[in-house]
């Protein structure tokens, strides 16, 4: 079926009316799989995944089952992590990275394209808002006017702190960090700490440190994975 004009409208950042009968029925359908996906409760990891790519429109078929929950788990050691509960527009305009993690309270309004890349990490309740409407109120007019927005692109390796609002049209460069409550109103260059109303640069992000080895935080992590794989061997 073609996409209408109103709809390519719409995923341009230009005016468009969302209060048409494809635009209901697109958040109508991201609605009901939102909460699937929020109502879960206690299933597996490839039951997650399954719903997860429901809100997102994903056909990507999943991989035939492993022998054990455990090794079939690991199938999916790449795939996004999203805590529920999640509130998300359309689905279809949003395309997560690899090793993605995004906690509970999540609101992601995608009208237009909002992209979060490999590895970043979204804390609880952070807003992702690519949609606006226009300053003056008699084209704005409710529900029977015209709105618009801008696409948002968060790139890989970035951490959003809790409570973080980003705007539209903004992008967030690689391996930055947003304080918490922060609302990101512009672009924020790779590496770079900002927080505040409006967020704003505070320094570089430090590189090099390898404090997952001097820590000992990772020598620990292994030493646990082969306590176990000796139990499991033992028994």
């Amino acid at each position: 079926m073609a996409m209408s004009e109103n709809k390519q409208r719409q995923l341009r950042g230009e005016l468009y009316y969302a209060f048409t009968q494809e635009n209901i029925q697109g958040r109508r359908r991201c609605t009901l799989a939102c909460q699937r996906y929020n109502n879960s409760g206690e299933v597996s990891r490839r039951k997650h995944v399954e719903l997860w790519r429901d809100i997102v429109n994903d056909k990507t078929p999943l991989p035939p089952p492993a022998p054990t929950e455990e090794q079939d788990e690991g199938l999916f050691a790449e795939d996004p992590w999203i805590e529920p509960p999640i509130r998300i527009d359309y689905g279809t305009q949003l395309e997560l990275g690899q090793n993605v993690f995004i906690n509970f309270n999540a609101t992601i309004l995608d009208t237009c394209k909002i992209t979060i890349g490999a590895r970043t990490l979204l804390a609880s309740n952070v807003s992702l808002f690519s949609g606006t409407h226009p300053l003056d109120p008699d084209v704005r007019n409710g529900t029977q006017g015209p709105e618009m927005g801008a696409e948002i692109h968060i790139e890989e390796d970035c951490w959003l702190g809790g409570n973080v609002t980003v705007l539209p049209g903004v992008r967030i460069g690689r391996g930055s960090v947003v304080g918490a409550g922060s609302v990101v109103t512009k672009d924020v260059p790779a590496y770079s700490v900002v927080a505040g109303n409006p967020a704003r640069k505070i320094k570089d992000v430090p590189r090099g440190t390898k404090a997952e080895v001097t820590s000992g935080a990772l020598a620990a992590l292994e030493r646990d994975e082969a306590a176990k794989g000796k139990q499991a061997s033992d028994g």
